[in-house]
């Protein structure tokens, strides 16, 4: 198991996944540091917490300056780094053809799920490499490996995530870096709220928060190349 001195980053920290991968590493000893777009919802994760050891930037990941600034935050917090979680971005529901014609949504849709995966983690490999280990999480979706009508142009970014965390396994596993894909189906966050199904037919946030932590605690001689989660009851 890594020290717990040891740094670790979560973008999208404040709500869902993030919250539950936040609360979760540092319930462990760990320190934590995350951002998000809206302070208030920082402040709130930062009373609950109620920890020295939590630090918090509100950043817009979308938008390449917040990714290297916050990239700029969590390096000049001087600690070492021992795991990046790509949580951070956003769903849009709807149809190609129903989509605006000047392929807006799906910049958008690269820009929150894809790209603010890539500036983050380009800002701070060079640290992980230097340091010879590390631990890279990109939280995808079981839309990154099956279609679904109304998708859109969130399947295609979720779907192109997969890849990139793929690619970047091979480029840097014989460099001392472990690459994990998370996998979560339908997971209970405001995503689906108002959709009427009982919560005990999604995930809870705060199992796919151990089973992150988990794989991360491992060896590092093994690695969870891909974590595949879903309903008990299977997909919604």
């Amino acid at each position: 198991m890594a020290s717990t001195t040891e740094l670790i980053v979560i973008t999208g920290g404040s709500q869902g996944i993030g919250r539950a991968l936040v609360l979760s590493f540092l319930d462990a000893g760990f320190n934590v540091a995350t951002c998000a777009r809206r302070p208030e919802d920082l402040a709130a994760l930062a009373v609950e917490c109620a920890s020295p050891d939590l630090y918090t930037l509100p950043a817009d990941l979308s938008q390449p300056a917040d990714c290297q600034r916050f990239a700029a935050f969590v390096l000049a917090l001087g600690q070492p780094l021992g795991a990046l979680i790509n949580n951070a971005g956003a769903y849009v529901p709807g149809r190609f053809q129903d989509e605006p014609a000047d392929g807006s949504r799906l910049r958008e849709m690269l820009n929150v799920n894809l790209l603010s995966a890539y500036d983050v983690t380009r800002a701070l490999l060079p640290t992980l490499l230097g340091q010879g280990r590390g631990h890279i999480f990109t939280i995808c979706s079981t839309a990154s490996i099956m279609p679904y009508p109304n998708g859109g142009s969130y399947g295609v970014a979720k779907f192109a995530l997969l890849g990139y965390t793929k690619t970047l396994r091979e480029e840097v596993k014989a460099q001392g870096l472990r690459v994990t894909a998370v996998l979560p189906g339908a997971t209970l966050t405001r995503s689906w709220d108002g959709v009427g199904l009982p919560p005990e037919r999604f995930i809870d946030p705060a199992d796919v928060a151990q089973a992150v932590l988990g794989a991360y605690q491992l060896s590092p001689h093994a690695v969870v190349e891909e974590l595949l989660i879903r309903p008990q009851l299977g997909d919604i």
